[in-house]
């Protein structure tokens, strides 16, 4: 019995994954930009993505952007809405990333 406790904890020790390829870059508060440009508000709720009270589907949200940014390094705000979860919120982030878009500040959500 104790042999078979033993070959399960090995197992689940090789088998865990305990790298950090799953984290959530984010800066120090007061690091932030100053903000320049037209607005760009990204509002995420549940079952959908606004920018700027704009209806966009995921795929439309980096290219709908892009023409408000004034610079690469420009800041998008990103707030929360209704019952958006934690796993909506860094999807979002992480949709911005891959369309170019690595400034964005989390605002408090309604």
């Amino acid at each position: 019995m104790v042999d078979v406790v033993f070959l399960l904890l090995v197992f689940f020790m090789l088998a865990a994954r305990f790298d950090t390829e799953l984290t959530v870059a984010l800066s120090q508060p007061g690091d932030a930009a100053d903000y320049e440009g037209p607005p760009r508000l990204v509002e995420v709720y549940s079952d959908r993505l606004e920018l700027n009270g704009i209806l966009l589907t995921p795929a439309q949200l980096s290219e709908a952007l892009r023409p408000l940014m004034p610079s690469e390094s420009a800041v998008v705000l990103m707030r929360p809405r209704g019952d958006a979860d934690v796993q909506r919120v860094v999807e979002t982030l992480n949709l911005l990333a891959r369309g170019g878009i690595a400034n964005v500040v989390l605002v408090e959500g309604g």
